[in-house]
């Protein structure tokens, strides 16, 4: 998730690091709690792999003497790196739709091909039923033996898994109406 973030990210624009990691923290923290320690390990695995660049930025002229000495470091996509990314957004299997790797997948659908943006959204709707099918059932079984409080908060979690199936459903009838029809 994170190399999909980074490299989505880097093909809108080049970045310093500081700025990278603000960008990743709004993009994932609607999804899931990003480390930043994590980051420029995998700037440096990613740089290794060939698929980002970097380069020493240029002070400029005037600049405070207060500042750091050590110009910043600015990672750009490479040719390489634009396939890469290319592959990645293309892949349609479980992890795509997973609770990890959707939001991530998401934030970039405008990147990604239409066929492949309706599968994931198909597939986010599985996994998604799927949760919310053994969710009825455990509240079935046990909701009896619940206290008013734990049997909310199960209605709540519900209640919750329900409004992702209606907006995943929404957006896969919105991603046929766009598609172009076949002919």
């Amino acid at each position: 998730m994170l190399e999909i973030a980074v490299l989505g990210l880097l093909n809108e624009s080049p970045m310093h690091g500081y700025e990278l990691r603000k960008r990743l923290a709004n993009l994932l923290g609607a999804f899931r709690a990003f480390s930043y320690g994590s980051l420029y390990p995998s700037l440096r695995r990613l740089a290794e792999a060939g698929w980002i660049s970097e380069e020493e930025s240029i002070e400029p002229v005037g600049a405070s003497a207060t500042r750091s000495r050590r110009g910043k470091r600015v990672y750009r996509l490479t040719a390489e790196g634009k396939e890469h990314l290319a592959e990645l957004l293309a892949d349609v299997g479980p992890e795509a739709f997973g609770d990890e790797g959707f939001g991530a997948r998401l934030a970039f659908f405008g990147q990604t091909r239409s066929d492949i943006r309706l599968q994931i959204l198909e597939g986010r709707r599985r996994r998604v039923e799927e949760q919310r099918d053994g969710m009825k059932s455990t509240l079935a079984r046990t909701g009896e033996r619940l206290d008013r409080y734990t049997r909310e908060l199960q209605v709540h979690g519900l209640e919750s898994v329900d409004r992702e199936v209606r907006w995943l459903t929404e957006l896969i009838e919105h991603e046929r109406s766009d598609a172009p029809s076949p002919e």
